[in-house]
């Protein structure tokens, strides 16, 4: 049986050599963009219970826009990497889930569970970026 990932082959090898950022580098990245995020919820959350008119700059739908789709890009290459790398499914899978939660947060209404459903959308994708480190640390 031929498996993508396996050191032999010459998908494995020339994937291997066109890995310009590390995978735990971009894992690391991400969970970063991902405690900025959440620091951003809920700094914006209290900004706008304290002055109204900060909600406005801060809270604006292309902010959640640009930052849904900058997640979702560095997600799938440093989840899809990780998991050609190791192997291993589970850190795409709960990346995956935590883009999905992050994204039908977009569609709820503005100043209602949006906030809440943002934040645990964000916390799971970090969580599957960590294991995605874990992973890559426990294979080589």
């Amino acid at each position: 049986m031929i498996c993508c990932n396996d050191p032999g082959t010459g998908l494995y090898a020339a994937a291997m050599t066109m890995n310009a950022v590390p995978t735990n580098r971009l894992d690391r990245i991400a969970m970063g963009l991902s405690g900025l995020c959440l620091v951003h919820c809920v700094g914006t959350a209290i900004l706008v219970a304290l002055l109204a008119s900060a909600g406005g700059v801060l809270g604006s739908p292309i902010i959640h826009e640009v930052g849904l789709t900058l997640a979702m890009a560095i997600g799938v290459v440093a989840l899809g990497r990780g998991a050609l790398e190791h192997g291993f499914l589970l850190p795409a899978a709960v990346g995956a889930l935590g883009l999905g939660v992050m994204a039908g947060a977009l569609s709820l209404p503005e100043g209602g569970h949006e906030a809440i459903y943002t934040v645990l959308g964000v916390s799971i994708l970090a969580l599957g970026h960590r294991l995605n480190v874990l992973a890559s640390e426990e294979h080589f």
